[in-house]
């Protein structure tokens, strides 16, 4: 069996913090080439690796701030709001004061670190502090104690053990991305472009609204206790906001249905609404719409209209925003003849019958890997004689 050692943090490499360049100066960010990455950018990544965040710095944003250019691979760790986001640098990158990031020595595997971290985040979360919010310190992040591999070979073959599934599930969500855009290409050339009819409406299509095309079932919720709900979230997945769960259905969805947000987040930066495709047993909250299609409309079909669809002039509230069901229902819409529907719902049906499979392998993958994770890094699991 392989020998393990206990160390550092800072034994297998140097953790580096971040800072913000003032953004009262607008030489800081404009025309920036410098990736710079904040929790933020890592709050919705599913991935492994970044190459850069929703904003660059330029070199005089870089030179004001004590922020530090880390090379590629480096793997960047969340030390506050939240703790414990973790990803690997696929360039050059720094990042904001909300990171204690590892450069890996080179005695340390890169990607056995990106996993080493993972393994390592409630042990980290813990050791934070603070009264606002809790934050783990540059000093306290290299003292974290860990227990590795002593050969980089051994590390390297954990590595890979949990880095090939990891590359099985990245692929899967590349080709649903790919075959989505496919089917969101389809919808708009006919229902949108009228490319098959010369670019005009034909004339049996009609102007109406959202009403005449949509099941809405929110209505069919109902008070659950806490104890009721959180027996829920440990055995079914969960859909909609993330924090309040005031509400869910006293029956389990069970089937596939387009979930839209009904306020908080509802939109994206241009507009768009905020959908969810969902298959299987779930609950939700009430935080989102819950729709299925009707004359002629699938729930596959309304899922690539709403991608289509602006919805800012249906959004009220200042604050937080929202979608009303009277204000969704209103929407105007384009609706074709339920023939010309159901000759792109037969070509987009394989399209999304294999994202739904990509998608179930996916969790099956997760599980393989998540089981794995904690045997490969505490040694459980000996590689030491597995060639690779």
């Amino acid at each position: 069996m392989g020998k393990w050692k206990e160390c550092i943090i800072g034994d297998i490499g140097t953790v580096v913090g971040g800072a913000t360049p003032s953004t009262k100066k607008i030489d800081n960010y404009e025309n920036g080439t410098i990736a710079w990455i904040t929790p933020k950018d890592l709050s919705n990544f599913s991935g492994r690796y970044i190459s850069r965040g929703e904003r660059n710095i330029t070199e005089t944003g870089l030179k004001s701030c004590s922020a530090q250019l880390m090379p590629k691979n480096s793997v960047l760790f969340t030390s506050r709001a939240p703790i414990g986001y973790v990803a690997i640098a696929e360039n050059e990158v720094c990042t904001n004061q909300g990171f204690k990031s590892v450069v890996p020595n080179e005695n340390t595997d890169f990607l056995f670190l990106y996993y080493l971290l993972k393994y390592n985040k409630e042990n980290i979360e813990n050791m934070g502090s603070g009264t606002t919010f809790k934050e783990v310190s540059g000093k306290t992040m290299r003292e974290i104690v860990v227990k590795v591999p002593e050969t980089i070979e051994e590390q390297h073959k954990i590595a890979e053990i949990l880095g090939t599934i990891d590359d099985k599930i990245e692929e899967n969500v590349k080709i649903n991305k790919n075959l989505e855009e496919q089917a969101i290409a389809l919808y708009k050339a006919n229902f949108i472009d009228f490319v098959p009819y010369d670019g005009k409406m034909p004339s049996s299509w009609r102007q109406g609204t959202v009403s005449e095309i949509i099941e809405i079932h929110d209505s069919k919720r109902i008070p659950l206790s806490n104890r009721e709900r959180s027996d829920l979230d440990k055995i079914y997945p969960y859909y909609g906001a993330t924090s309040i769960m005031d509400y869910v259905d006293k029956y389990l969805f069970d089937g596939i249905y387009l979930l839209l947000a009904e306020d908080g987040t509802v939109m994206d930066d241009r507009g768009y609404p905020i959908l969810q495709y969902v298959e299987g047993k779930f609950w939700v909250n009430n935080h989102a719409h819950i729709l299925t299609g009707k004359n002629g409309y699938t729930v596959e079909l309304l899922y690539l209209l709403f991608k289509l669809t602006n919805v800012k002039s249906i959004i009220t509230g200042a604050v937080q925003l929202k979608i009303s069901q009277a204000n969704l229902r209103n929407l105007s819409v384009v609706i074709p003849t339920q023939a010309n529907l159901r000759e792109i719902d037969a070509i987009i049906q394989p399209l999304f019958s294999e994202i739904r499979n990509l998608c179930a392998e996916n969790q099956r993958l997760s599980a393989i890997r998540d089981a794995l994770l904690p045997k490969l890094m505490s040694g459980e699991i000996d590689v030491s004689n597995i060639d690779i």
